[in-house]
This record gives C-alpha cells, structure tokens and sequence, in this order.
C-alpha cells in the first residue's frame, strides 16, 4: 500500500483487493450507472453506506481521503451552495416541484425548505459519486486497470497508455520535489515561513519548465524501451497482474449482475414508463 496517494502499485491483501481487474472495472462501470441514473436519496443512501463499508474494510491511508473530502466539501458544499442560493434560489420549486418560504429578502433572493433539500441532496449525490470514485481508485492498481479494460474489449494499446499514466505520478511527484530542493539551495525562497503567498506562487511555476522537461526526457526514454520489445507488434497480450477468477469473484459478479438488473429496472420504469415531473424526491411533497 503506498502511503502518500491514495493509488495503489501492489495489491492489498482484503477481499476487495483481491478481485481480478475485470472484475473491478466491471464493478464500478455498474455502480456508476446506479448513480447516475438517480436523484432519489433514499436508492444513492443504500450505495453510499455500501461503499463506506467497502473503503473502511480496505484500512486505507485516511489522511489523503479526508483531504480529498474536504476539498470537495469546499468546493461543491460550500462555494456550490452559495452559487444557487445566490444566482438561482427557485431551484426548490423547479426541482422539488414545491416552494416554502423560510425568509425573503426581495423578490429574487430568498430561501426556502425545498431549496435547502435540493442542495442536500445534490451534494449527497456528489459525495455518493465520490465514495465509489474514492472505492475504486483504493481497491485496483494501474496494472490491474489496464487488465480489466483488455478484458471489456478495450485495445491494448490505450490501456498500456492508461497504465502508464498512472505509474508516472510518483515519478513526476518525485521530481517536482527534487527540482524543489535544487532552486531552494540555490537561494530561491519557497518556504511558507519566509516568503509570501505571492511570491511562492510565483517561484513555484520557475519549477514547471524542469519538470516538463524531465517528463518529456522520460517519455522518450519508456517509448525507446517498448519498442525495442516489440510493443505491438500483436494484437493481443498477456498482463502478468491479471488472474483467474476465483470464488469471490463469482459471487462479486453476481451482486454485480442484481446491481445492473436493478438499475435497468429503474431506468425503463422510473425514467422512460412512469417518469416523475420532478428530479428530487422529497419527503414533504406529493405529486
């Protein structure tokens, strides 16, 4: 388990961990369909709390979770909520189908119950899509990844490209630090405790050029290497992280399987046969 980003480079030993790539990748194309495909509170709580079990069972590094949850809180909680409550504050009533006024203060800005549940409840969908981004992204690693896109059909090319990416964000964490270290013995001021927030903005981005280029030197150097193995030459390959299913990948598959019946239930009866006028459901108003 790498202990500085949330993405892993070997794998785990929890029974999540241990699923095949195709499995995963299968996994979480259908639980992100369950999300989409709804604004009901009530179906996302049920895979919200099945994701928290999945994260909480993986005893992952909790520090770059929380920073995560806190930048989204941030961002899509806070500056989020502000934004409709300013700009457009009769989101209740065309989403929730219903306005009870708590305060008015004109008559374009005001607050209301239903506009308080329409912004709960779109960043319970944002924190729902977060807890299985978060789910995914801990349980597989970029060999794994790549893997299990083979397996869906993808070329191999590109998932060796996607492999590839993720396995360079140490590489490229790495370097920004040394480059770091090299300007700062050089007498270029980047510590928080010596200069100013402008100032240290300003001689951060002295780094980008070093590091763009070490990048770039790099990459030739990962081409040059593929080609002299003969990458593809074939039109298809083995992936030494990738195994044969076992018995808990069967019984994944199969929740997986009642998770897609579900979601295709819902969509034809909830979404095309008997569509709500509203997106949100409310516990107050009644269609």
């Amino acid at each position: 388990m790498n202990n500085r980003f949330m993405i892993n480079y070997s794998p785990g030993t929890t029974p999540i961990h241990r699923l095949n790539g195709a499995t995963k990748v299968i996994g979480f194309i259908a639980i992100t369909i369950y999300v989409i495909m709804t604004f009901d509170v009530r179906v996302m709580a049920v895979m919200f709390i099945l994701c928290c079990a999945g994260i909480i069972s993986m005893k992952p590094n909790w520090k770059p979770v929380f920073f995560m949850l806190c930048f989204l809180f941030v961002t899509a909680g806070v500056f989020g909520t502000l934004m409709i409550l300013l700009i457009r504050p009769s989101s209740g009533l065309s989403h929730v189908g219903a306005e009870t006024i708590i305060v008015r203060f004109n008559n374009h800005l005001f607050l209301s119950w239903e506009l308080l549940w329409y912004v709960g409840a779109m960043f319970f969908k944002r924190l729902t899509s977060f807890s299985t981004a978060i789910l995914f992204i801990l349980a597989v690693t970029p060999s794994e990844l790549a893997a299990g896109l083979n397996k869906i059909g993808l070329p191999y090319k590109i998932c060796t490209v996607v492999s590839l990416a993720f396995r360079t964000i140490p590489d490229i964490a790495r370097d920004f630090t040394d480059i770091r270290n090299s300007l700062m013995m050089r007498g270029v001021e980047l510590d928080s405790r010596k200069a100013g927030l402008l100032k240290r903005i300003k001689q951060t981005v002295m780094i980008l050029s070093p590091l763009i280029i070490t990048a770039f030197g790099k990459v030739g150097d990962i081409a040059n290497a593929m080609d002299l193995r003969s990458f593809g030459k074939f039109k298809k390959r083995s992936w030494y992280s990738e195994h044969e299913s076992a018995g808990s990948d069967r019984i994944a598959r199969v929740i997986i399987f009642m998770v897609a019946l579900f979601c295709g239930y819902y969509i034809v009866w909830h979404r095309i046969l008997h569509p709500s006028p509203y997106d949100y459901w409310c516990p107050w108003v009644k269609f």
